[in-house]
């Protein structure tokens, strides 16, 4: 049926939409059979593959038996409202189909987003690089708290936080933190948070009142696996030196801190967390995979949106992406023209509300370019 106002457009997309859940649900029924098949129970790598698949095409089919279920109740109605003859039982028949019509649109839209293609690396961990930028002491003071702020975010969802890399700086902020963030879906939720924060208020240190303005950039790249990113020993260059705290002073007196060099990208990654030699190469390492493994799929974002733009913001991590005013108690996101008047609560990690809406805007987006 087309509503009044409405193009049949609308019904040719349905077509479409409903002859991709076809192909889906045959597939879905296709490796039901391959789970109970000998040959497959009998390799664990192809079950676990097999299973995969599986689960990941479940609620899509669960979700499409709902919609044909729908269908058919709507057929139902519509026979009902033709054939009714009391004005009682037409108005119900169609007070019912207008009901029915809401709940397929919702529907639809819901079965769409699970249709979009998945992000390969939505359920990675990430590595979490937190800068100050312009603004001196006062960056550093603001980066400690983005970082105190991202710890009680990954705090609420039951994430892991492992600081890989600090410099801290006297009066309690930081230049540089790099941690890692694990726990499912860390990259999905997080991945919005890359480009430039900026904060307006009066420093401490001012005593004339003055509103200054500081930047710190963010960077969250997904790990990769030694799959993803293959290193040549040969293309790294590893010096090792003794661990320092702040102001200089010698913490370690052995040279257990590592500094690798990647010789064909100049990329540079220091670690001197742990006491241990080993343990910082390792975590240098982990870094370095990720920014090689970061640096690739930039390189193929770019060759996918030559034509087209679907990423919420370009991404660039000197795009300034968000404002904290404290005098004003607001966070503006630029990308989506969000604001809200929580800044406290958001400084305490309450994030969600701004990473939904750019979940959501991002998906919108991802939509439009599909269609």
């Amino acid at each position: 049926e087309v509503r009044p106002g409405r193009s049949a457009l609308h019904e040719d997309a349905m077509s479409t939409l409903v002859d991709k859940l076809e192909t889906i649900e045959r597939r879905h029924a296709e490796i039901m059979q391959r789970l109970s098949d000998p040959a497959v129970l009998a390799d664990q790598a192809e079950y676990q593959r097999v299973a995969k698949l599986h689960a990941e095409l479940n609620p899509v089919v669960e979700e499409f038996h709902h919609l044909q279920k729908l269908l058919r109740q709507m057929e139902d109605t519509r026979g009902l409202l033709q054939e009714a003859v009391e004005p009682e039982m037409r108005e119900m028949a169609a007070a019912e189909l207008e009901e029915l019509r809401a709940r397929r649109e919702r529907l639809e839209a819901s079965l769409e987003i699970m249709l979009l293609p998945k992000d390969p690396t939505a359920d990675r961990n990430i590595i979490l690089e937190i800068r100050a930028g312009a603004g001196g002491e006062e960056a550093g003071l603001f980066a400690a708290e983005l970082l105190r702020m991202y710890t009680r975010y990954a705090e609420a969802q039951r994430w892991k936080v492992e600081m890989i890399a600090g410099n801290i700086t006297g009066i309690g902020g930081m230049k540089e933190a790099i941690c890692t963030v694990e726990g499912r879906g860390a990259y999905s939720r997080l991945k919005y948070e890359s480009g430039v924060h900026r904060v307006q208020r009066v420093p401490a240190t001012e005593a004339s009142g003055r509103i200054h303005t500081s930047t710190v950039t963010v960077a969250v790249l997904p790990e990769a696996e030694e799959v993803d990113v293959q290193i040549n020993p040969n293309d790294l260059r590893i010096d090792v030196f003794r661990s320092t705290g702040p102001g200089g002073q010698s913490v370690n007196t052995t040279d257990s801190a590592v500094r690798i060099t990647h010789l064909p990208t100049g990329l540079v990654v220091t670690c001197q967390d742990e006491k241990s030699q080993h343990k910082n190469k390792a975590k240098a390492l982990k870094v370095l995979r990720a920014r090689l493994y970061d640096q690739e799929l930039q390189r193929q974002k770019e060759a996918i949106d030559q034509n087209r733009r679907t990423q919420v913001g370009s991404g660039e991590r000197a795009e300034k992406i968000r404002t904290y005013n404290f005098p004003q108690n607001r966070v503006t996101d630029h990308r989506i023209g969000l604001t809200v008047h929580n800044l406290s609560a958001t400084l305490e990690g309450d994030l969600d509300e701004l990473i939904q809406a750019l979940a959501t805007h991002d998906q919108a987006e991802r939509l439009k370019a599909l269609a």
